[in-house]
């Protein structure tokens, strides 16, 4: 069969494994013909007088009438569904033998098998979901925490839609302005003032670089924060590790150099997923194994989003520490600067790290005191990234960060032409190009094959 989007597709649409209820979906202009073939209803009866959106109970039959399992169907007629088609779900039993059996049903009667992401394709191929909306789809299913979750709600509910519209239509309006004068200019249409056009387009920038800024936030939101724990061996890095995952993941002793290889965990803080990285102590290790463990530390360091050095609050500082510091003077990376043993007499204070622009916290790793302190300090840090905009306004893919980088390019090239005097119709080229790329984020103007490829990154079912 010819693969198209007028074809009658159907997939599994719950997760693999057992489970009370499995579902196949069935979505087309053919779906009711292929819930005829393979549903037979408990009472008898035909399935030709199915009313919509109710529930029908029956049992799944093999083309020879042996029953496969037992099912509830639900009918959905276009364009009220999912996909923006006629609609049919098989509700079965969530074994996978008896889902593969049913599925392989629905082929034989007429469907073929959905693509990763075709249902949702369709359903923005139908004006159901513009294309931000339906990554959010996606969002939802892989949040790793609630804020995630809620951030993945807010957009497929049109929070960035939205706000990307907003730039889009005060963008046409110049463009309209502008061209208005270019096409017809035997008639009374006055030209766009140069003052009014270049508030148009300086407001248009700063709504791009807002969510420019956010862009780091959102993207966090989706894949967690790469969080590295660094210090000298014996500070207390896999005491603070294992403090935060409350359960003893990382062996803790005081003999030097026990970590010699990073260990990664996922944790949620303040509804902020951190992928935490414990790694080896930084110091000249005396041995090949812990070499190799301290040179994979100074290169989690160098791309880490978020630096938590912990220092011995209860010990001067050693040529170690003084040499963590100056690397850290070098880190692009947020950092937060931990004084451990707080359960011991302290001798560090805050102006032993007056050189490093970040806030120092007094904890014990041990004891669990000043954690939540260490939270907030973590949650703060987020909030400044993603400034005045809603979870779900902040763009968190590099394709909508990148077309709104190129987006930003063309507005800061418009207001250089608007400045320079060159014309207005030169101007309108650069505000066309912008509002054609902010457009691709909606996929209003995006091409078949970024769209297909956006598509083939969902999962099965989906």
């Amino acid at each position: 069969m010819m693969r198209g989007e007028r074809d009658t597709i159907s997939q599994i649409a719950t997760p693999p494994g057992a489970g009370g209820i499995g579902i196949v979906r069935v979505s087309g202009a053919d779906a009711l013909h292929v819930a005829r073939a393979v549903f037979r209803p408990a009472r008898g009866g035909r399935l030709e007088g199915i009313e919509p959106y109710t529930a029908r109970y029956g049992h799944i039959v093999a083309a020879d009438g042996t029953v496969i399992d037992e099912c509830v169907l639900l009918y959905m007629r276009a364009p009220h569904s999912y996909t923006g088609e006629d609609t049919a779900e098989l509700q079965c039993h969530g074994g996978t033998l008896v889902l593969r059996e049913v599925l392989l049903r629905t082929w034989e009667a007429g469907a073929r098998p959905a693509e990763a992401g075709e249902f949702t394709k369709r359903a923005f191929l139908n004006g159901r979901l513009d294309l931000s909306r339906a990554e959010g789809v996606m969002e939802l299913i892989s949040a790793k925490s609630a804020r995630a979750v809620r951030a993945a709600r807010e957009r497929m509910a049109g929070a960035l839609a939205e706000k990307i519209a907003g730039i889009r239509t005060r963008l046409l309006g110049a463009i309209a302005h502008i061209e208005a004068g270019i096409d017809f200019p035997e008639d009374d249409i006055p030209e766009a003032r140069t003052g009014a056009l270049a508030a148009d387009i300086a407001a248009a920038s700063a709504d791009v670089a807002r969510l420019l800024e956010g862009a780091d936030a959102g993207r966090i939101l989706r894949e967690g924060m790469k969080t590295v724990i660094v210090g000298r061996p014996n500070v207390g890095k896999s005491s603070l590790l294992n403090a935060l995952l409350g359960m003893e993941r990382a062996i803790v002793t005081d003999v030097p150099g026990t970590t010699r290889d990073v260990i990664e965990e996922q944790i949620v803080i303040e509804g902020i997923p951190l992928r935490l990285l414990d790694t080896a102590g930084l110091r000249a290790a005396e041995d090949a194994v812990e070499q190799i463990g301290v040179a994979r530390t100074q290169r989690h360091l160098a791309d880490a989003e978020l630096v938590l050095a912990v220092f011995d609050g209860a010990a001067p500082l050693t040529p170690e520490d003084e040499d963590l510091i100056v690397r850290l003077r070098n880190c692009a990376a947020e950092m937060i600067i931990l004084c451990n043993k707080e359960d011991r007499d302290s001798v560090l204070t805050a102006a032993d790290f007056s050189m490093l622009d970040a806030p120092v916290l007094v904890i014990s790793a041990q004891a669990g005191t000043g954690l939540d302190d260490l939270r907030r300090a973590i949650a703060e840090i987020v909030r400044r990234m993603e400034g005045d905009l809603g979870d779900g306004a902040l763009p968190n893919v590099e394709r909508e960060t990148e077309a709104l980088r190129r987006a930003a390019e063309h507005l800061r090239t418009a207001q250089e032409t608007l400045a320079a005097d060159m014309g207005t119709d030169f101007v309108s080229i650069d505000l066309r190009a912008a509002y054609e790329i902010l457009g691709e984020i909606l996929g209003e103007t995006a091409d078949t094959d970024l769209i297909d490829k956006i598509f083939s990154e969902f999962c099965i079912g989906k």
